[in-house]
């Protein structure tokens, strides 16, 4: 890089005439008197061979090459200035662990902010440990998290949206005002969850969820297939052991 930019510059001072001040320290000629530099100096110009615009031949040439130059300094440039990969995505196929994630200080997708946590954006995060943590806001959206522990967590404002959680565990954990549009929950553990205020869209998927027992879905609009096929669930039963609410009461079932 650094020949490149000499040579731009050697080329830029080609077009100018001002190739002097690339003379080297070693090649200077010690003139005998101050008479012999002032006539060096003051010839004429245009017999100088580095003076370009006497000759337009010339001129195109230095021109052509200054213009080559500067292409490929660019050119080089660019590519050294690259952004590299996320650790997520070096090895092709996501982080397959919460401790390999992308992480973040109180990025956008965190309402904590100040606090180093995982940010799990569009990556693999199958079998990862999320349990008994304070994940509040942390994002999950379109990411794969597949038989994951949430257990005892904190979810609170947490968006799951378009995430695949099949077989993952939320017993105990406070879901309220997630965000689970698009996601679905074959296999899922929402037993004791507070699954309050979530958002979800008409593609939210329940079907083949494991355990819903004691869940509290207080205030989260269902689409009525689901909430039929919630209420017809073997353990659409109980009381959420925080919240107090009966858990049919709260899907709204016509016993």
């Amino acid at each position: 890089m650094v020949s490149l930019l000499s040579s731009l510059a050697i080329g830029t001072a080609c077009i100018t005439g001002n190739a002097s001040a690339f003379v080297s320290p070693a090649t200077t000629v010690q003139t005998p008197s101050l008479t012999l530099s002032r006539s060096v100096t003051t010839q004429s110009s245009s017999s100088s061979p580095l003076y370009a615009s006497s000759n337009p031949t010339h001129s195109n040439h230095f021109t052509n090459a200054f213009t080559a130059l500067l292409s490929l300094t660019l050119f080089t440039t660019s590519l050294t200035t690259l952004p590299q990969p996320s650790i997520a995505a070096q090895n092709g196929d996501g982080a397959s662990l919460a401790s390999n994630a992308k992480l973040t200080t109180g990025g956008a997708s965190t309402l904590q902010s100040g606090r180093t946590i995982s940010i799990t954006r569009g990556v693999n995060l199958d079998n990862s440990n999320f349990s008994n943590q304070n994940l509040k806001g942390v994002a999950f959206q379109q990411s794969i998290v597949r038989d994951s522990d949430f257990s005892n967590s904190n979810l609170y404002g947490a968006s799951f949206f378009d995430a695949t959680l099949d077989g993952s565990n939320f017993e105990n954990a406070d879901m309220t005002l997630c965000n689970v549009e698009m996601a679905q929950f074959n296999r899922a553990n929402l037993k004791n969850a507070i699954v309050k205020d979530m958002y979800v869209s008409g593609a939210t998927l329940f079907e083949g969820v494991k355990d819903i027992e004691g869940s509290d879905w207080s205030e989260t609009q269902l689409r009525k297939d689901q909430q039929k096929y919630l209420c017809n669930h073997p353990t659409a039963k109980g009381t959420n052991p925080v919240t107090g609410v009966d858990t049919r009461e709260s899907l709204m079932c016509l016993d």
